[in-house]
């Protein structure tokens, strides 16, 4: 390689490395990853979600329209894995990962874990339900991005709340006792 040459290709691999690649980076999402974990006994529960945020919407009723299937989750669905077999609002849902799924009510919501854990938050799979409870939804406190999170937790068992706007669901998740193991 000549003089030339080399010192050609040194100053464009230099300019390349200085310059940021125009129209190559992804603008930050609106809805941010997020996880929460639980040890419940001997049993992990992890959810992994995006949080949508509410930004002066209506919520529930309106963006989230009554009766019809939601994820409480942005661009994918969201995700609860549990390492071992929970008992959730006193029905049982075996070990593994499942996409949370619900039926927004005024006054009941239906939660939904289907088997296809990993999926676009616009496309619910009809036939892969492995688990439907029924949770009373109440009003708390605003909560501008949407939020799961664990604010009981005992020995063998604890309360999830799904929170957003003025809607908290609560769910009991309760480890099997162990002869039933």
């Amino acid at each position: 390689m000549s003089p030339e040459v080399r010192t050609i290709f040194c100053l464009t691999v230099a300019m390349a490395s200085a310059i940021p690649a125009i129209g190559c980076a992804q603008p930050a999402r609106k809805s941010q990853l997020a996880t929460v974990t639980q040890q419940i006994a001997d049993t992990r529960v992890e959810i992994v979600y995006r949080r949508p945020v509410a930004r002066g919407r209506a919520l529930f009723g309106a963006l989230v329209p009554w009766g019809k299937i939601w994820t409480p989750s942005a661009d994918s669905a969201a995700i609860m894995t549990i390492s071992g077999p929970l008992d959730v609002n006193g029905r049982r849902l075996p070990t593994g990962s499942y996409a949370v799924w619900a039926i927004p009510d005024s006054t009941a919501w239906t939660l939904v874990f289907s088997s296809v854990a990993r999926t676009f938050h616009l496309t619910y799979p009809p036939d892969k339900d492995v688990l439907r409870v029924q949770a009373a939804p109440r009003r708390g406190e605003h909560m501008e991005t949407l939020a799961f999170y664990f604010p009981v937790v005992d020995a063998d068992s604890a309360t999830l709340h799904l929170h957003w706007g003025t809607t908290i669901v609560p769910v009991t998740l309760r480890t099997p006792d162990a002869r039933s193991r």
